[in-house]
């Protein structure tokens, strides 16, 4: 009896966190104000207590969950399988996830959108506007490569990024989230996930996990790509859910670095999210324009691309369909196309800077 008052509780948990976050909607005040601002500032304290642990916490998350289930299975055969047992045993696991879920940091898909707390009027940018854009980054890009002389040569390796990357790169975040009114509680941790290739396989490149409220980054990827990846995962650490705001500030915090290769490594993939989007328009210009880079900056590309396709996906498009669901279950209603967000996000913010 004990067991089945368990079993209802966490299920009635579930469903409730569930149907809360429908209720609420995108877009809350309230949920800015006494979730994201308030009990989720909490909830970061919680996850410190933890963050001196030197490895990923989501290893001893699954060594919990498999032993759990190893036990199950011994007590099945002792005392025999009972299908409504399990399937009742199953609910009230996967409502104890969606409550934990939701609390320790789901909510955050609610809250108010960044554009609207920054005061930005996004809009799609035209043929036009992202020519414009496209040939503005390059310049940028190319200007900041050739202020790391040290690599001129070759690829930029790790070597050529601060050795404390993870405090840096956390240190930068909190500095612009402090500058424009941003809770920074705690101190979000930002991990290598091993084997790699452990999320590129899956057609991704890291994760924030939030039942030990950590970033994970694949050790696969090319070191140009880290600062900006682990910031994106740090962004979602810091009560960001939308995937497009958490590349948005991964740029920005990268741009007000002191470290140039980290300033240059945001850049360029910021550079590489429009230039996916230039393709689109006009494959033959982004084809010539790639092929006149300064040879640095085509190592650095070739460099990336390569790692890339050292872990080529186990299931093709299996991640982006369930990830696109996901998405779209949580109120994001452009699925995974909310990633090319920061393109509008970027430029909003770029035109208000230039107007003050």
């Amino acid at each position: 009896m004990r067991n089945l008052k368990w079993n209802l509780f966490w299920i009635l948990a579930g469903v409730f966190a569930l149907m809360l976050k429908t209720f609420l909607g995108n877009g809350s005040n309230w949920v800015e104000q006494w979730y994201s601002r308030g009990l989720y500032v909490g909830v970061r304290y919680f996850f410190d207590l933890l963050s001196w642990i030197p490895f990923p916490l989501m290893y001893l998350f699954w060594i919990v969950v498999f032993w759990a289930a190893w036990r199950k299975v011994q007590s099945w055969r002792r005392g025999g399988f009972k299908v409504g047992q399990f399937a009742l045993g199953t609910c009230s696991f996967i409502g104890a996830l969606l409550f934990f879920f939701f609390v320790l940091w789901g909510f955050n898909y609610s809250r108010l959108p960044i554009e609207q707390q920054l005061g930005l009027a996004l809009k799609p940018l035209n043929k036009t506007e992202l020519e414009e854009a496209f040939k503005k980054e390059t310049s940028n890009l190319i200007a900041l490569r050739a202020k790391i002389p040290k690599a001129q040569n070759r690829a930029l390796r790790r070597t050529d990024f601060p050795e404390k990357l993870e405090t840096t790169l956390r240190e930068g975040l909190e500095t612009w989230l402090a500058a424009h009114q941003f809770p920074t509680a705690g101190k979000v941790r930002g991990r290598l996930l091993y084997p790699a290739g452990v999320f590129l396989r899956f057609s991704t490149a890291g994760l924030y996990f939030p039942y030990t409220g950590e970033g994970h980054v694949d050790p696969g990827l090319h070191p140009l790509q880290w600062p900006f990846t682990l910031t994106h995962e740090l962004g979602h650490g810091y009560g960001f859910g939308d995937e497009g705001t958490c590349n948005f500030l991964a740029l920005l915090a990268c741009d007000g670095s002191k470290d140039v290769a980290i300033r240059y490594s945001g850049r360029l993939n910021y550079w590489r999210t429009l230039a996916a989007q230039y393709r689109r328009y006009d494959p033959d210009a982004f084809r010539a324009t790639r092929d006149q880079l300064p040879l640095t900056i085509q190592y650095d590309l070739d460099a990336v691309n390569e790692a890339l396709l050292r872990f080529p996906d186990l299931i093709p498009d299996l991640q982006p369909r369930i990830y696109n669901a996901y998405l779209k279950s949580q109120g994001i209603a452009e699925g995974v196309l909310n990633y090319d967000r920061v393109v509008m996000l970027a430029e909003a913010y770029e035109k208000v800077k230039s107007e003050k």
